[in-house]
């Protein structure tokens, strides 16, 4: 039940005391402002791996093509390899099980892609309907590359969405028919990427469009896959060497030749950076448990001084007739608000200083740092309990002894 005379005179008494309240609060503020701010910056450098990580498929692999660094089988060294639709059909038989998406990729930079008075290059790439999943795609408005489209060869590209920025402005794209190289196409769609900006400025079409328009014969550039996720990383990689093997094979490329054919797992870098992000995740919560140590044992000094200070104020109370419960109740009470007071701001403080440096940090790949809220509202409940046990026990006492006694205290 709320008792308005014990608020009053716990007001009263932290107005007497102003530096002692002051002191108190300092304590439990700064190591909640130091909790928030490091919890905070840890938090961003994850938020970086993660954007890092975000615009592919966690499960995809890329398949590029080069010269060779060695001789063999009688063949010259710095040979071109280049993939053809026959690489494409090989692939397809002998990992049948283990892939999951699938796509040769064209790719040809600096297109001129005009629309009426607006004008700019882009690098359009000529892809599968499964490259979307690859590229983590979203359509926002339309839809991608069809399969229909494929087998027809149709002149039709989904847009991204800072495309349809450039030359449309506001208005819709879709349905719209637009110039790549003074050959016009009809934008079926639009999509947005978690890869950021970069992959926002691409123009997606038919594969078999891109190849016909832009290759004399069934070449292609690169191609891109998603492995069977039930996979795991051991298996994956496993995938992937034995992939590079037989690909080498049949383009007669020595073995031990890195060059001419590279295969990029990107279950190799996740493996990597789930190791660092575990690693991150244990400093993080040690240096997070260390600053609330260091808090704790702040305020249990402070509030074993604090008992100490008032035991003559106790003992006058038990000599006008207060219960030794009301004491320690009173105290309990002060320690409870104090801290959770001084816990407020001091998230507030860490939160807002996050909020105004945030963008600043990117620049040592530090991105969106922020902390949950119940993260720091579940430290300050720990100091608030901490520093409960520890004005519990001196608080217990002094209300227990006599009144002469505390009254003779020193």
């Amino acid at each position: 039940m709320f008792d308005l005379d014990r608020w009053r005179e716990i007001f009263q008494t932290l107005s007497k005391n102003k530096l002692r309240t002051i002191l108190s609060g300092f304590t439990i503020a700064f190591a909640i402002l130091l909790f928030t701010l490091l919890f905070g910056i840890g938090n961003g450098l994850k938020h970086t791996f993660e954007r890092e990580f975000a615009g592919d498929a966690n499960n995809s692999v890329y398949i590029n093509s080069g010269r060779t660094t060695k001789p063999y089988k009688g063949l010259q060294s710095g040979r071109r390899i280049e993939f053809k639709n026959d690489d494409v059909k090989f692939i397809n038989e002998k990992f049948e099980d283990d892939i999951q998406y699938f796509s040769p990729n064209i790719q040809r930079r600096n297109v001129q892609a005009v629309y009426k008075g607006e004008q700019n290059k882009y690098t359009v790439r000529g892809v599968y309907p499964d490259y979307q999943p690859l590229e983590s795609a979203e359509i926002i408005d339309g839809r991608f590359i069809s399969v229909l489209d494929l087998k027809n060869r149709q002149k039709v590209i989904a847009i991204g969405k800072l495309v349809e920025k450039d030359l449309f402005g506001e208005r819709s794209s879709l349905g719209k028919n637009i110039a790549l190289d003074g050959v016009s196409y009809k934008v079926v769609g639009v999509f947005r990427d978690p890869g950021g900006d970069n992959d926002e400025r691409y123009i997606y079409t038919p594969f078999t469009t891109a190849q016909s328009m832009y290759r004399d014969n069934d070449q292609l550039d690169y191609i891109g896959l998603t492995y069977n996720p039930k996979l795991n990383v051991d298996q994956a990689l496993s995938f992937t060497n034995l992939l590079t093997k037989l690909l080498k094979e049949k383009h007669s490329v020595d073995p031990r030749d890195q060059g001419a054919i590279r295969v990029n797992n990107y279950a190799q870098g996740a493996k990597g950076v789930q190791q660092f992000m575990m690693v991150l995740n244990v400093i993080i919560l040690f240096i997070g448990i260390g600053t609330l140590i260091a808090g704790i044992i702040g305020i249990s000094n402070i509030m074993v001084y604090i008992v100490k200070e008032r035991t003559k104020e106790f003992g006058i109370r038990k000599a006008l007739g207060a219960a030794p419960k009301s004491i320690i109740g009173m105290i309990m009470l002060e320690s409870i608000f104090v801290t959770a007071v001084a816990g407020y701001l001091g998230l507030l403080l860490g939160v807002f200083i996050l909020r105004t440096i945030g963008d600043k940090l990117e620049k040592y790949f530090i991105v969106n740092p922020s902390v949950e809220t119940y993260v720091v509202v579940g430290a300050t409940v720990v100091l608030i309990i901490a520093g409960t046990i520890a004005g519990y026990v001196p608080a217990k006492r002094a209300a227990n002894i006599k009144p002469i006694e505390a009254l003779n205290d020193e």
